[in-house]
């Protein structure tokens, strides 16, 4: 770990957890109990009686001190964060049965590569093509997933093969894509929201800044919705994240953040022209692997058709027994690409004869129906 804010704290026994880039996430709790999330066993415990609430009350004055704020009863709750750490501490009046923290580790690199993603079983090597082909061809992308599914990681990497000469404007409340970072030679602004400078003023002099893509953090409010239809409608690209059950999903969920009573049909709609793409990522602990797997289960393609009608195609779906299902882009998609300059193949997916696959020639359906 090399980060300058935080480099004169003694973070102690924790300091190995810090170091080791298979772990993305310490939490602390009660009053003395250490939970560890990695990338390829997921979470467990580990047993560390030197980490106990006096550590973690030393840990918590230091960060209070270098962030310039207060943490007692009358201020029972701290964040703290710095280039590639993200702090959050609990005091013990609100966390009766001792402080509570929880430390991620947000570093600036892309973990995931083709070959890494494929070995892995991440995603199936047409539909990682298929994925950077719209990036390629500047589709708006929306991932979603539970927490610590892999959502910003998947983000970073989609972004990663955008073109060198396309600026892109990051917005987020707590920095954790770090592409100014990654590609320092890359025309690349990074914008944090705050009390002071909102989703909707940063997005106002976004827009003035000409960006070609925009980086929205996760959508988890009515202001981070907004932004997103936004951005799109104004003829940016995004590449954003959410939290929901599943890829098809994604349209309804924008909707229920929303605060006021919009037309529903009419916001479905405007999501459905403006984003083509939603992708679910899971993360879970795999018997078959022996290990905690990430990986892509869903992508859909978003559309309005020839009768104003809001419509999706499931694309890619990865059933409960194992297998694998496809269906071949609309022609909306293929022509939104052509648009772009390039091509995408009407029968992109094809039949795979590889094992655990299945190909499913369904109808697309409408947005009610599935």
């Amino acid at each position: 770990m090399n980060d300058a804010i935080f480099s004169q704290i003694d973070f102690g026994p924790l300091k190995e957890f810090l170091e080791e880039d298979n772990i993305t996430d310490i939490s602390y709790s009660n009053g003395g109990q250490v939970w560890l999330k990695t990338l390829d066993k997921g979470v467990y415990r580990v047993d560390r009686p030197e980490i106990n609430n006096a550590l973690m009350e030393k840990l918590a004055f230091q960060c209070s001190n270098v962030m310039g704020k207060t943490f007692n009863m009358a201020h029972p709750f701290l964040d703290a964060e710095s280039a590639e750490l993200r702090l959050n501490f609990v005091h013990d009046s609100i966390a009766t049965n001792g402080i509570a923290c929880l430390i991620r580790k947000t570093p600036a690199k892309i973990r995931l590569n083709k070959e890494k993603l494929i070995n892995e079983q991440y995603v199936t090597e047409n539909l990682h093509d298929f994925l950077m082909t719209c990036v390629e061809g500047h589709c708006n992308i929306i991932v979603s997933g539970e927490t610590g599914s892999g959502k910003t990681e998947l983000v970073k990497y989609l972004a990663s093969h955008t073109k060198e000469n396309e600026k892109i404007i990051t917005i987020e409340d707590t920095l954790e894509l770090h592409l100014d970072r990654i590609f320092p030679h890359r025309d690349i602004v990074a914008m944090k929201t705050n009390n002071i400078a909102s989703y909707s003023d940063v997005l106002v002099t976004c827009m003035r800044q000409n960006p070609r893509w925009i980086l929205l953090s996760e959508v988890r409010s009515a202001e981070a919705v907004t932004a997103v239809r936004n951005s799109i409608s104004s003829g940016h690209n995004i590449i954003s994240t959410i939290h929901s059950d599943r890829a098809y999903n994604i349209p309804m969920r924008l909707y229920s953040l929303l605060e006021n009573s919009q037309d529903i049909d009419q916001f479905l709609k405007s999501i459905h022209r403006y984003v083509q793409i939603g992708v679910h990522v899971k993360g879970y602990m795999s018997k078959e692997l022996g290990r905690f797997q990430r990986e892509i289960i869903e992508v859909v393609e978003f559309y309005v058709d020839n009768n104003n009608e809001a419509k999706a195609n499931v694309i890619f779906k990865k059933s409960l027994d194992g297998k694998y299902s496809f269906n071949n882009p609309t022609k909306y998609l293929i022509d939104y690409l052509g648009v772009q300059g390039v091509e995408l193949r009407p029968d992109y997916f094809i039949k795979d004869t590889a094992e655990n696959n299945e190909i499913i020639n369904s109808s697309t359906s409408n947005v009610e129906s599935l």
